[in-house]
């Protein structure tokens, strides 16, 4: 049983929520500058333990990589960086 130090510890639902918006946003923003991004969408929900991130991004497909990958890129590594807020 957890005693209330390791409870107190934890992320909160908040905490763990913008983390991993801000590491989704962040691997957008390093492919692509904020002005060839026509539409960028992060939603992040964290309930019970269970972590959902969504990312739509629209940005020309002449402008850089393949709008799709980074999509993709950015929801891994929303993941990772709450995996890492989980161990520190």
């Amino acid at each position: 049983m957890p005693d209330d130090a390791d409870a107190a510890a934890e992320p909160s639902d908040d905490e763990v929520v913008r983390t991993a918006a801000e590491a989704a946003e962040g691997i957008v923003f390093k492919h692509y500058d904020q002005s060839t991004v026509t539409d960028l969408d992060v939603t992040v929900t964290f309930e019970a333990g269970v972590l959902d991130v969504d990312v739509y991004l629209n940005a020309p497909e002449d402008a850089g990589p393949d709008p799709d990958a980074v999509a993709q890129e950015a929801v891994e590594t929303a993941g990772e960086a709450v995996d890492e807020l989980f161990e520190a």
